[in-house]
Order: structure tokens, then sequence, then C-alpha cells
């Protein structure tokens, strides 16, 4: 939205004294409207509504140590009544056209790399553990002294490289890309489709909703990417109905007998606070803790302020309206979210599509997460996306991540190559723990050489050390015979 569009939308003198609902929200006074408000909370949830589809998908394709899989009625079940619940409070208490909803890169943190290693329990344990500690952050005031420990290119290289790793899940889960058998006896580890060509209509279809979804992007269509999820299930829908295919995978697009059902809300509650802690080392738990308050801190940090400053809503030293209570109930996102089995929930920078539509205050999220709290019901129809319709979302939210890339100084090594070591390692090792370990590791090393190892925050000190260990852990383990 551009400077002169904010101050149109800005009273341009002391606003009428208004009460009940008009007060509380203080919608007369930021200069907004109902009207503007409510448009402004539809919008963001066909903007972001994508999550009901995309969440279970990611968590339940995978598996945990003992091979379990998450039902996937049972993820959107979760997923809606999370974003519902938390995008309610936060409009309430926080007052900022700011929706929550499951963190994509969170969940695939959760889905293939912490899985994989214990229970799912255990794993969503991690998830709470996660938020009371953001939590904690926030309330003791160590919020300022993280934000100062990690430098801003470092910041915007964990999101781009979370993007492009979302970018290759989604090329892998559409079957654009497959892994090349090791019997291959070839050094190249993926491969075009599944024979090194593309091939089915399941293929087309992504490849359709690829581009249909980067088309509507370019164009800046409001709910893009919804409109892409929802225009190719159709055609996946009538090219199932016409022609012989074998497999799409997890779901099939298939008309189902019932539109709406009743929510299942059979994984809300199942978490082990400290399970994981028993299920694998205890510096691995550290570490991916670490990783999931540093990926969920930091963007919530970056979408609070972005949809604040688009919203005109930053005050004249550039504060967030209540900034201690937003990023408390982010915290409290996050552990509602593990509580759920939905994977740690966080505020969606496409709240900002709904601050285009007008919206200023939290009155918007009432719309949002009535719209979420309806799709409880509609589980029949989110169930039936297929990954090859959905996964096309992943590629344009992998774009969106790497947008960021813009501001990181190149021509400065000391934060060129850690930032490309971070962006680089996260999709080629298929970790985002291993990318920010990587970009860490080589930050410290740099400013060490270069005779600046003052500039080094302790913390990044500290974090490195950890770092260190987890990539050193197996010759440490034979070293100390623990294996």
């Amino acid at each position: 939205m551009s400077e002169a569009q904010q101050v149109d939308d800005r009273p341009s003198a002391a606003p009428p004294a208004a009460g009940g609902v008009d007060g509380f929200f203080k919608i007369s006074a930021r200069g907004s409207t109902f009207g503007r408000e409510i448009r402004g909370g539809f919008a963001t949830f066909f903007t972001m509504a994508y999550i009901l589809v995309l969440n279970p998908i990611i968590l339940g394709s995978a598996k945990d140590k003992f091979g379990h899989q998450l039902d996937s009625v049972q993820l959107t079940t979760a997923t809606a009544l999370v974003a519902a619940v938390m995008t309610i409070i936060m409009g309430v208490g926080g007052n900022l056209p700011l929706a929550l909803a499951a963190g994509l890169g969170l969940n695939a943190v959760v889905a293939f790399q912490i899985a994989p290693l214990m229970s799912w329990d255990d794993a969503m344990g991690l998830i709470v553990l996660e938020g009371l500690l953001i939590c904690a952050l926030v309330v003791t005031g160590l919020r300022e002294a993280v934000m100062r420990a990690i430098p801003q290119a470092m910041k915007q290289a964990i999101s781009v490289g979370i993007g492009l790793f979302i970018a290759f899940i989604g090329f892998v889960d559409a079957g654009f890309a497959t892994r090349i058998p090791d019997a291959a006896n070839t050094t190249v580890p993926v491969q075009l489709g599944g024979t090194g060509a593309l091939s089915g209509w399941p293929i087309l279809v992504f490849c359709l909703g690829v581009l249909l979804t980067i088309g509507l992007l370019a164009r800046k269509v409001k709910g893009a990417i919804l409109i892409s999820i929802v225009t190719m299930t159709v055609v996946a829908i009538i090219i199932n109905s016409a022609a012989d295919i074998k497999s799409w995978g997890l779901t099939s697009p298939k008309v189902p007998d019932d539109v709406v059902a009743a929510p299942d809300f059979g994984l809300l509650g199942h978490f082990s606070l400290f399970g994981a802690f028993g299920a694998t080392s205890a510096i691995t738990v550290v570490l991916l803790v670490f990783t999931l308050i540093l990926s969920d801190f930091f963007d919530t940090m970056g979408t609070v302020v972005g949809i604040s400053a688009e919203a005109g809503l930053l005050d004249e030293e550039g504060k967030v309206p209540n900034l201690g209570r937003v990023l408390l109930i982010d915290g409290a996102a996050a552990v509602a979210g593990g509580a759920a089995s939905a994977s740690s929930s966080t505020s969606y920078i496409e709240s900002a599509a709904g601050v285009g539509e007008g919206a200023r205050t939290g009155f918007a999220n009432l719309v949002t997460g009535g719209l979420f709290a309806l799709a409880l019901f509609l589980t029949p129809i989110l169930t039936i996306v297929p990954l090859q319709a959905a996964a096309p979302a992943l590629i344009a939210v992998g774009f969106l991540m790497m947008t960021q890339v813009k501001h990181i100084d190149w021509d400065s090594y000391e934060i060129a190559i850690p930032a490309f070591l971070t962006i680089a390692v996260m999709p080629f090792t298929y970790s985002i723990t291993n990318g920010i370990g990587a970009g860490f590791l080589a930050y410290v090393l740099i400013k060490t050489v270069l005779g600046k190892a003052r500039e080094v925050h302790w913390l990044l000190w500290a974090s490195s050390a950890l770092f260190l260990v987890y990539f050193a852990i197996d010759p440490l383990e034979q070293l100390l015979g623990v294996k």
C-alpha cells in the first residue's frame, strides 16, 4: 500500500467519540469502518485458507519414529480450530488485523526433522515447550537481547532458506522431482518425474497449477493461492472421473458423499511436554527447540512490524501498538498449536490482504476467525484436495519467502557467505536445523578470522557451540563410548 493511501485511510481530524464495539476496537479512531473491517476479514481468510489444506498434507505425509501417521481429517479440524480461536484472541487482546494459523516452515520442521526422531506426542510436546519459552522471553524482556544477537541478514537468509526448502517439498510431493534409487548407480540424487521425464495426468495438474498460481500472483489477485488450489482440485476431480489413474498419492480427488461433517477433535491434547528428552539426546532436543524458537520468533517480529506499518499503525518511534500483548498471544498460539497437534501457530503475513482491503483493527479478526470456525464443519470438502493441486501453493510460498534475498549484502563476504550456507544447506540436506547451524558456524568463524570476534554476541557463540556439538555428535559419542 502506498504512503498516500495510508494517509488517506487515517482520520484527518479528531474522530468523534465512539462507544460499544466501535470504541473497544478503535474502529473510527483508526479511520476505518465496519464495512472495511468485514471486507478485510474475508480477504485475509481467503488469502490464507490454503493452510487448511497444506498443513494436513505436510504433517499427514510424514511418519514418526514408530511409523505412525496423523489422520488428515483430524489434522484439518485441529488446524481450523487453533486458527479460529487464536485469531479471535489476537483481535480482542492485541487489536491488530493480524490472523494466526499453523506456520509453514515450522510444520516442515515438525514433519521432516522432529517426528522421525520421536513419537508424534513427543514432537508436539516440543512445540508446546517452544511456545512456553517464547512467552517467557516476552515476559522477561529478553526479546530485545535475542533480536540484537542475530544479524538481520542472517534472519533474512533463514527465511529464504526455508522458502527454498518448502518449494523443494512441493516439487517432491507432487512427483515433479523424485529421488533416484541408489541401485541406479548414479551421482544424480533427484530427477525429473519418476523416470527422468514428466508423465501422467497428476503431474499435468501440478504443472497447470503452478502456471495458474504464478499468473495470479503476477496480477496480484487477492486469494491467488486459494483460487489456484480450488480450481485445480475441480480440474483433478474431472480428470479423475474421466481417466483411469492408478494413484494420486495420499488423497484422491473424489466428490465426497457428504459436504458437511462433524469435526473430529481426536488429536487435541495428545502431547508429551518432556517426552522428547527420553527419545533422543538432550543436545538434539535443545537444538530443535532453538530452531523452532528462532524461526517462530523472528518471523513473528517481521510480520507484526510489516502489517502494522502497512496499516499505518506504527507510532512516531516506529513502535507497534500493544506489542507485548501481541507477542504474548503469538507465543500462546504456538502452545495451542502443539497441544492440538496442529504444529506451531504463528502470525500470518497474508494478513496484509485484509489490510489492503481497509482493515485497521482486531475486529477484522473476528470475521477471519469466524470463517475458520465455519471451516470446522467442511472437512469432507477440504480433504479431497490432491497433493498435485495443493503443491503449487508451496512453490508460491517459497517464492514469496525467497524475495527477502534482495536485502542481503552480497558484496560483504563476512555476511554473504554465512547467508549463502544457510540458504543452500537447508534444501540440499532437507533440514532447516542444518542450514541455520551451518550459517551460524560460518558467521562466527569468519568474524574470528577477520579479527572481529568481539562483534559476535555471546548468544551466537553459545548457539554455535551447540551446533558444533550437534554436527559432531557421532564422533563425540564414539569418543565418549556412548555407542
